[in-house]
């Protein structure tokens, strides 16, 4: 039986030895990397079935290395091991590619059925470009634009437009974007939708003369093509 190969990607030795020898031990094969650089070069020059990936790393952090990755055309699974738990980290993981979440410490029977049932789900496939009129967004290069106008955007105020721009012209409420952008779990005040909201006009409306973010009164928001 072929072994599946993880790149564990965690720059604390005593940990990393730890992990590495579990995994070896449950018939994974193990690549090491103690920095987010040497991380992603692996990442992109071989192929694994599961990527194991902390967020504080010398070199490049986490979520550079996940970005990078994703950048680059590399769709392998992502399972972010880390010491920080608050549900901004979390969801900005999210958003730039990772396909699982585990806090630190974690126990190693999960940290090895979450692994396998990432690599029996598969690499995800490549997101498409989207467009609404003339603003355009593109998962892989997490870049958006405005009729050619680069636009930049903070993780969360990207994967609210990207919701959005998954369902054009429908009413999202507070409630479904919360669940989507923020976490199902989350537990603050549900008008952070609306600073978020505020944070995209200033920055896809307001400077093109555009008001394509609507908001449909007593029940949410959405995104038209066209004024």
């Amino acid at each position: 039986m072929e072994r599946m190969r993880v790149l564990l990607v965690e720059d604390e030795r005593r940990l990393a030895e730890a992990v590495r020898h579990g995994l070896i031990a449950e018939a994974f094969s193990v690549d090491w990397a103690d920095n987010g650089i040497d991380g992603l070069w692996k990442a992109k020059e071989q192929q694994y079935d599961v990527v194991v990936l902390d967020i504080m790393l010398p070199g490049l952090n986490g979520y550079k290395v996940c970005e990078g990755m994703r950048a680059a055309g590399i769709w392998t699974p992502v399972l972010m091991l880390t010491a920080k738990d608050g549900e901004y980290d979390q969801a900005d993981a999210f958003d730039l590619g990772a396909d699982d979440y585990l806090i630190k410490p974690c126990s190693f029977i999960v940290l090895v059925a979450r692994l396998r049932a990432l690599v029996r789900r598969g690499a995800p496939e490549r997101p498409v470009a989207l467009s609404v009129g003339d603003l355009s967004l593109d998962p892989v290069r997490h870049r958006v634009e405005r009729g050619g106008t680069e636009i930049a955007l903070t993780p969360r105020e990207f994967g609210l437009l990207e919701f959005l721009m998954r369902h054009p012209g429908e009413v999202a409420t507070k409630t479904q974007i919360v669940e989507a952008v923020w976490d199902a779990a989350y537990e603050g005040d549900h008008n952070v939708v609306e600073v978020y909201i505020g944070y995209l006009r200033k920055k896809i409306d307001q400077p093109f003369g555009r008001t394509s973010i609507r908001t449909v009164r007593g029940v949410g928001y959405r995104l038209i093509a066209r004024d």
